[in-house]
């Protein structure tokens, strides 16, 4: 969803690897860095979910930081939901 004409669009990037106890906000940014950002994931083929509530929190991690507990649930619901899609598209290859 495109931002409001008097909001700046916003994004957040996180990252997980294994043995981290939680994803870490790799990047975050407002109006040309947002949109760098979205356009350096979408380049690599990394899915860009669009949750302005979501951005909004994360917008409040600092960078190379994990996600506070209070994020935990939020995240995991889009990184499984991520999980489904791409199963979903290995099904129809």
């Amino acid at each position: 969803m495109p931002p409001r004409k008097d909001e700046e669009r916003r994004a957040a990037a996180i990252s997980y690897k294994q043995g981290y106890y939680a994803p870490v906000v790799i990047a975050r940014g407002k109006g040309v860095v947002a949109e760098a950002i979205i356009a350096c994931a979408r380049d690599a083929g990394v899915y860009v979910h669009e949750s302005p509530e979501l951005v909004s929190l994360l917008m409040q991690v600092d960078s190379d930081q994990f996600i506070p507990p209070e994020l935990y649930r939020a995240v995991a619901e889009v990184l499984v939901w991520l999980q489904w899609l791409e199963s979903q598209q290995n099904k129809s290859m």
